[in-house]
């Protein structure tokens, strides 16, 4: 009789009813290259705005992100240059904007930017109930908005606003599964999709981390820019790009924001601009670490107040939005999050404290704190068979 590594060593028997690349019925396994015809990206604006694929632009409030796509979408709406010069393919426009209000804000910029307003329309209300279009569950009206002026550009701003209330943004998983469907009706109907996300806070670090929520939002999107301050000049932005997954980086772009004619504001350009995305975002270190803790503590708020949670799967969350484990810890004695095991053997488990349980300045059974500086040493303590401890204090 073979022993083990004998069996191991023999090649699997392929079944005779399934010839070679083939399974049953015949169909023939994968897709052979040779056989996909190859495209050139459709650009909008080259390396900035794509056809069929999603954009995202990030940024702090303030610095006329939304002034920003007003004035693309102007310069689509009658086929102008963009601001590098480029050549623009006039098409319509649709905006789904959850911050300004159509009558005293979107309408002047437009009129600001010389928009032929006849190809925008805003989608603020869907379904028998009027509701605000949630992603992705309402899409089916979007795309028909889209068709209604023969769109070229869809704006979302903020994308955070049109999530659906049971995505946790900072979920990989829950953002993949809520933006794979807008990336393909961007496919499908060849609009170019940009997506407005306001930064978080925690300031330095590498700018591809700063964008509120989950890095799987980046990472779904083909193309990322930020808006920035220029260091040297408080009245001066920057357009920088992040990433670029489907062409090479283009220069970043500089302007103002200055009063139009009509009381409205609009975007003046300036030209290319050597700042790199990173460089707008630079902060001194003391900030850095205030705003990192800050950032953390809404991570925790976002992941709790659907109720516990093992300490090893929010810490494994944390590592996936960026959130180092030292700054978590000290985020949740921040924010009074309690620490217990249900059981001698379990692990540990995070909960919120109840409303007005935590007494400002005081810290409570400091010692229940698991004693670990990493996952590691957190699971080997998990399994020592500690004393039930029911919460931990904080300093808040």
């Amino acid at each position: 009789m073979a022993n083990a590594d004998e069996k191991m060593a023999q090649p699997r028997e392929r079944p005779s009813s399934l010839p070679d690349g083939h399974l049953r019925g015949g169909r023939p396994v994968g897709i052979l290259l040779s056989e996909v015809k190859p495209e050139a990206i459709d650009w909008r604006w080259r390396g900035r705005i794509a056809r069929g694929k999603i954009t995202v632009l990030d940024g702090d409030p303030g610095l006329g992100k939304s002034v920003l796509v007003i004035d693309w979408a102007s310069r689509m709406t009658r086929g102008l240059p963009w601001p590098d010069g480029a050549a623009c393919s006039s098409a319509g426009v649709v905006i789904l904007s959850a911050e300004d209000g159509l009558a005293d804000t979107i309408r002047p910029r437009l009129d600001a930017c010389g928009a032929d307003v006849t190809r925008v329309v805003a989608v603020q209300a869907v379904g028998d109930d009027d509701h605000s279009p949630v992603i992705p569950a309402d899409l089916a009206a979007v795309e028909a908005a889209i068709a209604r002026v023969g769109a070229g550009l869809l704006i979302v701003d903020p994308l955070m606003a049109y999530l659906d209330a049971n995505t946790n943004s900072y979920r990989d998983q829950d953002v993949r599964r809520a933006l794979r469907p807008l990336a393909e009706l961007a496919e499908r109907t060849g609009v170019a999709v940009v997506v407005i996300r306001h930064l978080n806070k925690a300031p330095g670090g590498p700018a591809m981390y700063r964008g509120g929520g989950s890095i799987g939002i980046i990472g779904a999107a083909r193309i990322a820019l930020l808006v920035g301050r220029d260091p040297d000049d408080e009245d001066r932005r920057v357009l920088a790009p992040l990433k670029v997954n489907i062409g090479l980086q283009p220069p970043a772009l500089a302007y103002r924001l200055e009063e139009a004619p009509n009381g409205s504001v609009r975007v003046a350009w300036e030209g290319e601009c050597s700042l790199t995305a990173d460089q707008l975002l630079a902060v001194p270190a003391d900030e850095e670490e205030r705003g990192a803790i800050v950032e953390a503590c809404e991570f925790l708020t976002d992941f709790l107040a659907a109720g516990p949670m093992a300490g090893k799967t929010l810490l494994a969350e944390a590592r996936k939005a960026g959130i180092a484990e030292r700054t978590l810890r000290r985020a949740a004695e921040r924010r009074g999050v309690r620490h217990r095991k249900p059981s001698m053997g379990g692990g540990w488990i995070w909960e919120l404290p109840a409303e007005g349980g935590q007494a400002r300045g005081k810290v409570a059974n400091p010692g229940a704190w698991p004693p670990s500086t990493d996952v590691g040493r957190l699971q080997a303590t998990d399994k020592t068979g500690a004393p039930e401890t029911a919460a931990t204090g904080v300093l808040i």
